[in-house]
């Protein structure tokens, strides 16, 4: 098995895999390393170790050295000129006309290009803005456009729930998340609460739903008729997938006065299946905008 450590870089919170070659590295080292872009200056977050070969992705890139004071002080001056550089930036696009936003500029370590990162609605030809570019910083100019994740991932925030983004706070991988999800979990379909700040359903939402599609599987569906443990036969208008309660609303003989009860799951009788019903078809998409009115 390979030894390798774990690198992260600025912008990413993924954690990349090196070999360590001949260097004694441990974990918090600031490290050089070589990348597909040539050398690049990342953290090591994970110690070495051995991993098995099916965990390498590609051609596994060595640690060139432990990072020297003169190459910190180069990338606090990349950090530096990165930021000189933004407002100049924004005001070339603003200039250009384009539709497009301007959300992150880095340096690579050798300083020879710098990387600009937008968002766009649509494909944007942004020629005459890499030749502007290029005279008014004397160096090689990429524009890469990214999604709205990618957006949120670089430039963090807040969540809803009061905690930092989890694109860019620990998330190394995106989350496959879906509308029907949601559904699953009991949630309000109101876009503005299932969505994080990159718009799109929230990276959360797929953390626990292994669970609510077990539990599912033992809970009655709203609206049948379920046999409580006194022999009465009520209508479940609440569940309550966490505590696996039930609530459950019974009328008396004369049909004149109605009463509320909780009971746990496993004190009803009822059918698992219930009624036939029309089958809703598998929602996969993560794009909210496919919501209905009466959803919401």
């Amino acid at each position: 098995m390979p030894k390798i450590v774990g690198v992260k870089f600025d912008f990413n919170p993924k954690v990349y895999y090196f070999s360590p070659a001949e260097n004694d590295v441990k974990t918090g080292d600031d490290v050089i390393v070589e990348t597909s872009r040539g050398q690049d200056y990342g953290t090591v977050v994970l110690p070495p170790n051995d991993v098995a070969d099916d965990k390498i992705v590609g051609n596994l890139m060595p640690v060139v050295r432990v990072a020297t004071k003169e190459d910190k002080d180069k990338h606090e001056n990349l950090k530096n000129k990165r930021m000189e550089a933004y407002p100049k930036i924004a005001e070339k696009i603003r200039s250009s006309g384009l539709e497009m936003k301007l959300v992150g500029a880095e340096y690579t370590f050798d300083g020879s290009k710098l990387i600009v990162y937008f968002t766009a609605d649509g494909r944007v030809d942004f020629r005459n803005l890499v030749r502007d570019l290029a005279s008014a910083f004397h160096t090689r100019i990429e524009l890469k456009q990214i999604g709205a994740r990618d957006e949120c991932r670089m430039m963090g925030g807040i969540a809803p729930c009061g905690r930092a983004c989890c694109c860019s706070d620990h998330m190394s991988e995106y989350s496959h998340v879906s509308i029907k999800m949601a559904k699953t979990q009991g949630l309000s379909l109101n876009p503005g609460k299932i969505s994080g700040l990159c718009g799109r359903l929230m990276c959360c939402l797929a953390y626990e739903n292994d669970y609510y599609s077990e539990v599912n599987k033992i809970m009655p569906k709203m609206g049948n008729a379920v046999t409580t443990p006194n022999g009465e036969t009520g209508t479940v208008v609440g569940i309550n997938q966490l505590k696996k309660t039930v609530r459950v609303k019974t009328e008396n003989k004369d049909k004149d006065s109605v009463s509320f009860s909780d009971f746990d799951v496993s004190e009803l009788k009822f059918k698992q299946k219930g009624m036939p019903q029309k089958e809703e078809p598998d929602d996969d998409s993560d794009d909210i905008s496919k919501l209905s009115g009466e959803d919401m």
